[in-house]
């Protein structure tokens, strides 16, 4: 079996190892929360597959797109909702102080972004200078990472989050909300995974396996550490 194919698991393979990195200053992580069974998701959507264009794209936004399955009783079943991401979103909301989850929902750095509707502004780049995150992606689906924070930023207990994302998937809704209706997505998450990660004199290292991505092939990586459960640098990039 040649590297570059599919595994029976779903995970991705590669033919050659892959590297990104950030810059010092803060690259935001744009996280939405949205589901198939939500009619004012799609326009949001739309608004986050405009980064495929963006020239700030990986390096000044990194955008992901976690569905959630607590609209899956009106009728449709999201493919992409895991209950894994809906509780990350409640354990957003119970961070800011909410008592209930919507969608869509945008969080920029683990916080509550409402710029979206008011028609995409305030989403503007970070000017902190947080430190270097730099992700190597092995042949065999392993991820490394080695995070080297400035002297202001001091760090603790950080951990290290890496997804498989989706690009250009289409769904035929036949039930609920947007019954009827061909839904696109990007940058959607297939798969995450999570580990601690270790300080080293001056350094902060990871390791972690590369998620499954299910039956989707994945076009894109995010990765990003966090600390406290605020992510405070990401990077990622194109698989192919």
């Amino acid at each position: 079996m040649m590297a570059s194919m599919w595994l029976a698991a779903g995970s991705y393979a590669l033919a050659a190892e892959k590297t990104f990195e950030s810059g010092e200053t803060q690259t935001p992580l744009l996280e939405l929360f949205t589901s198939e069974g939500c009619s004012s998701c799609p326009p949001a959507e739309k608004w986050l597959s405009s980064f495929k264009s963006n020239p700030d794209l990986w390096t000044k936004t990194v955008p992901i797109a976690f569905h959630v399955d607590y609209w899956d009783h009106l009728g449709w079943r999201d493919r992409f909702a895991k209950p894994d991401f809906t509780q990350r979103q409640l354990r957003y909301a119970a961070a800011w102080g909410g008592d209930s989850v919507y969608t869509p929902g945008f969080a920029v750095n683990g916080r509550e972004w409402r710029g979206w509707f008011g028609g995409g502004g305030g989403l503007r780049s970070s000017s902190e200078k947080i430190g270097k995150l730099g992700v190597t992606l092995s042949g065999d689906g392993k991820v490394a990472a080695i995070f080297v924070p400035t002297a202001a930023s001091n760090p603790r207990l950080l951990k290290f989050e890496v997804a498989l994302l989706g690009n250009d998937l289409e769904s035929d809704v036949k039930r609920g909300e947007n019954s009827g209706r061909k839904l696109r997505h990007d940058f959607v998450v297939l798969g995450i995974a999570t580990t601690d990660m270790t300080k080293e004199s001056d350094r902060w290292t990871a390791s972690v396996q590369l998620p499954s991505s299910g039956d989707d092939k994945p076009g894109a990586l995010a990765a990003w550490i966090t600390e406290n459960a605020i992510p405070i640098q990401a990077t990622g990039g194109w698989l192919r």
